[in-house]
């Protein structure tokens, strides 16, 4: 019952596995004692049918009470059980599962990134966990206790007699039909009550990273006019959901509660033809009484489970993306970091085709070209941030794809024109770049990268919080605390990207200060488009639509009537045009 394909089907851990079966255990028990207290019932109502029939006497006062203190006790302790086990456990199950969901996420190619947005991701991580928490609580323990015991106490009615049995228990396979009928209706319905809601989270977001946007268009009231679209059709497909739910749900109850009035009919007939007794009808509505209980919760919890299904399969999706793997030790002979006929596609759209280059230890290499040229896709795969789809990526003659990228990683450093920085404080966000690192590490690193002229005019200086995204800092504060972080990791290879495209005069020429400290001795691979920042490199390697046109020094290049020569050539002029 609780084997590979239902832990899939509900995307649980191994661990939640066994959770789930020690909660249906509890219930089970719990179930049978409740149905074991009607026993108590059903002796007093014995007795008393034995003095009015018989002349005999009730059953003793003490037997009576030490039934019902056996009943409570029994009672209390196998409910706490079901509790800890249904519930608490369960809480764990969450925190396993969300930081199994980032784990995950953690090691998936950036392409999957880039089909997903973060919205629906978001709804994955928060919302379906959710729904599978109430799941894994509410329902399975619940259900397939419910189960169970009803499949034990059925086979005792049976053996008592299976006529009335029969007439207690015919609604309860009816009412299941009914609603594992209804199951595909339910998983279309809940299909489109999550795309609904994540098109209103999606909205949500994009209104809080535009807004500054939306406000500078004047666009406020048409883009909430669009928002409450969608939070209206979100309303109205989950009200729909829920009825056509609902309906199921009521109609399996009131099949099932059928069995009360063909339990009533039936013993009555049976006694007016003397074959049974007063008292065995009286057992079976006592117990029919309990019996229609657990059901009548487990035909909401059955509706709940087909609903939940969705959820379980996007974090199965996510849970079955294939992660980048390899060695978990990488040692090569220097970091020359060689690009031998690689090519590499978004999807059908080719990027690169048959690049080759070679950037050596101790020099700067720049990668110039025209947008959309791939110089970005090269320093990705560089760090096998993508794999590439053909031809070979080596560091030190190494094959980047062979190793884990998380080994490879340790030594990169990376310095982007985006910068991400978190709500933390300053010394903390360079600390990033070397886990472990001491206060004095950290303030030397922060000193090379000329931080230290802002965070001196900062009343908590290094403890000062910079904001979500260090948004109380300049875009020129930022950077240097990016390459801090960068300075401090001291890793082999350093990669640039645009690191100083944003900035003003006076910035860049700090930024770039700090930048001459972490390149020194380095393997450096350089993306810009100003020809002033790639005019000290080493080596420049030009692309043009996905191919390696032009490769060398910048004065020959300079020399040459090619590529490099023309943009250089376009950009000064530019320059000399905003100057006039």
């Amino acid at each position: 019952m609780f084997g590979k394909s239902f832990q899939r089907k509900y995307a649980l851990t191994e661990q939640g596995i066994k959770n789930v079966k020690k909660g249906t255990f509890w219930t089970v028990l719990v179930n049978l004692v409740v149905m074991g207290g009607t026993s108590i019932i059903y002796l007093l109502m014995s007795g008393l049918m034995g003095t009015l029939t018989e002349d005999k006497a009730l059953p003793g006062a003490g037997l009576l009470i030490g039934g019902v203190v056996l009943f409570v006790f029994l009672s209390f302790v196998t409910h706490l059980q079901q509790y800890k086990t249904t519930y608490g456990l369960v809480y764990n199950e969450v925190r396993s599962t969300r930081l199994s969901l980032a784990e995950r996420m953690r090691k998936l190619p950036l392409g999957y990134f880039g089909k997903r947005d973060l919205a629906d991701l978001t709804e994955t991580v928060m919302g379906d966990v959710n729904r599978m928490e109430h799941v894994w609580s509410h329902v399975l323990g619940y259900l397939y206790g419910a189960y169970i015991s009803t499949a034990i106490i059925a086979i005792c009615l049976f053996v008592y007699d299976w006529r009335m049995a029969v007439a207690a228990l015919w609604g309860v396979p009816v009412s299941f039909l009914l609603l594992f009928g209804s199951k595909k209706l339910s998983a279309r319905s809940a299909e489109r009550t999550k795309a609904a809601a994540i098109k209103v989270s999606d909205g949500i977001q994009e209104a809080l990273e535009n807004v500054r946007e939306i406000r500078a268009s004047n666009q406020e009231e048409r883009y909430l006019a669009e928002l409450n679209q969608k939070i209206d059709a979100h309303e109205r497909i989950t009200i729909q959901g829920e009825l056509g739910t609902g309906i199921f749900v009521n109609a399996a109850s009131v099949i099932m509660r059928l069995g009360i009035a063909t339990t009533i009919l039936t013993g009555a007939n049976l006694i007016l033809s003397g074959q049974i007794d007063f008292m065995l009808l009286f057992l079976f509505l006592l117990v029919i009484t309990r019996i229609y209980a657990p059901f009548d919760q487990a035909l909401a919890l059955i509706a709940e489970m087909f609903v939940s299904q969705v959820s379980a399969d996007r974090m199965n999706a996510l849970y079955d993306t294939p992660v980048a793997e390899g060695a978990a030790y990488f040692s090569p002979q220097g970091h020359d970091i060689m690009f031998d006929q690689v090519s590499f596609a978004y999807e059908e759209k080719e990027v690169l085709h048959n690049v080759s280059f070679t950037a050596k230890e101790g020099q700067v290499t720049a990668l110039v070209g025209p947008s959309g040229s791939g110089k970005s896709t090269c320093a990705k795969l560089a760090a096998r941030l993508w794999d590439v789809q053909k031809g070979t990526v080596k560091v030190g003659g190494v094959d980047i794809a062979t190793v884990d990228p998380e080994t490879l990683l340790r030594d990169y450093a990376m310095v982007f024109q985006e910068v991400v920085l978190f709500d933390d404080t300053i010394m903390e966000n360079i600390r990033l770049g070397k886990r472990g690192a001491t206060d004095e590490e950290v303030i030397a690193a922060a000193k090379a990268a000329n931080c230290e002229e802002f965070v001196d005019k900062l009343a908590d200086g290094y403890h000062t919080f910079i904001g979500e995204n260090g948004i109380k800092l300049s875009g020129g504060e930022r950077q240097r605390i990016s390459i801090a972080r960068a300075l401090l990791k001291d890793a082999p290879i350093v990669l640039l990207d645009e690191a100083t495209a944003s900035l003003d005069v006076e910035n860049e020429t700090r930024v770039q200060e700090a930048l001459s400290r972490l390149l020194a001795g380095k393997t450096v691979l350089v993306i810009a488009h100003r020809m002033r920042t790639v005019a000290a490199a080493d080596k420049i390697v030009v692309l043009s639509e996905g191919s390696v046109v032009e490769e060398g020094a910048p004065a020959d290049l300079m020399a040459q009537n090619g590529l490099f020569r023309h943009m250089a050539e376009l950009q000064n002029q530019s320059e000399k045009w905003q100057l006039a």
